[in-house]
């Protein structure tokens, strides 16, 4: 299963991550427009990704809800039908919810810098060091753990848990 070592923090610039992000990546960013439909699954995360004008994949995910870099496992499916898919899998196991957001994707390296605007959240980054055929996740970590100094995220805006975690937080609370 191939793998990669994430960090979440909430933002404090965005402006600031933007314009650090595009010079990093020497682009303007792609702008992505997703929905996540999250599935009740025994093991790990399992979602069902809608990428407007895009694609669609089925993602099943495990990581430890920690703060800073923490390595995830992942596999992905392709869907060709993907509201066909959701009905199979609301009826199966049951929708636990659904994340909204727009994402700014820049590449930096093997690093994938997400901005997120997640509806009801806020403004958020996601770094995905995709890992490489021989490299340990410390070599993954200190990859992230550089960028992250770089793009002025403090150790006190990261974050441990999923998007809908904090939904689903949110929701409980109200």
């Amino acid at each position: 299963m191939p793998g990669n070592v994430e960090i979440k923090a909430k933002l404090q610039d965005v402006k600031g991550v933007h314009k650090i992000a595009a010079e990093l990546s020497h682009s303007s960013g792609e702008i992505l427009v997703q929905e996540d439909v999250f599935f009740y699954s025994p093991n790990g995360r399992l979602k069902l990704r809608t990428i407007k004008d895009v694609r669609s994949e089925l993602i099943f995910y495990d990581r430890p809800d920690k703060l800073g870099p923490k390595f995830s496992d992942y596999s992905k499916t392709d869907v060709t039908n993907p509201e066909s898919l959701k009905e199979t899998l609301r009826q199966a196991m049951g929708i636990k919810g659904i994340v909204k957001k727009v994402r700014k994707l820049y590449m930096v390296g093997q690093t994938r810098v997400h901005v997120d605007q997640v509806e009801g959240l806020g403004d958020f980054m996601e770094l995905e060091v995709m890992m490489e055929e021989g490299q340990t996740a410390e070599e993954g970590q200190k990859i992230a753990e550089d960028l992250m100094e770089k793009l002025g995220i403090k150790q006190s805006d990261l974050l441990s848990g999923a998007y809908m975690d904090m939904i689903l937080k949110k929701s409980e609370a109200a």
